[in-house]
Parts: structure tokens; C-alpha cells; sequence
């Protein structure tokens, strides 16, 4: 029913905060493998849930660290995270409307 849809949504945005998380400090401790799993795994939930943006840059992410451009691979990430922080916004006053 609705209630377990939302549920389900609620939880899909919590696991997408948590990897955008990860991703940020696995590139800080420059672990680019454990970043490229992050980064894979938010294109996937962030496709199911419908945020195509989001899934977008996170496949420009893992470009990044799969061509070895350091530089490109910061400025990218800084879109994903403001990209993520904004679609992560927006979905919660959504579901703050539907209670």
C-alpha cells in the first residue's frame, strides 16, 4: 500500500545520503575503489527512484576515476554531492506533503 511505497522511498533516500557520504570521504582517504562502488551503486538506486540527474553525474563520477583525471574527479564529485543534497531536499518535502 502507500504506506509501505513510502517506507520504501524513505529508506531508498536514506541509502542514497549514506552513499553520498561514503563517496566523499572514500575520496578524501583516497580510496578511488571503494568511491567507484559508491558511485555505482547511486546510479542504480538513484535510476529507481527517479533521480536521473543524480544517476547521471554519478556515472560522470566513475568516468573520473576510471580515466585517472584527479582534478576532473574533485570538480565531479562536487556536482554529485550538490546535485544529491538538492534531489535529497526535494524528496523529502515531498514526502513531508504526502503525511
Amino acid at each position: 500500500g502507500a504506506a509501505g511505497a513510502e517506507n520504501v522511498i524513505c529508506r531508498a533516500l536514506e541509502e542514497v545520503a549514506v552513499r553520498l557520504s561514503h563517496a566523499e570521504r572514500c575520496h578524501r582517504e583516497a580510496r578511488l575503489d571503494d568511491m567507484r562502488r559508491s558511485a555505482r551503486s547511486l546510479i542504480g538506486m538513484s535510476d529507481q527512484i527517479g533521480m536521473s540527474v543524480l544517476a547521471m553525474v554519478a556515472a560522470d563520477v566513475t568516468a573520473c576515476i576510471d580515466s585517472g583525471d584527479h582534478i576532473a574527479l574533485a570538480a565531479t564529485l562536487a556536482r554529485l554531492v550538490r546535485v544529491g543534497e538538492t534531489c535529497l531536499g526535494e524528496m523529502w518535502d515531498i514526502s513531508d506533503l504526502s503525511i
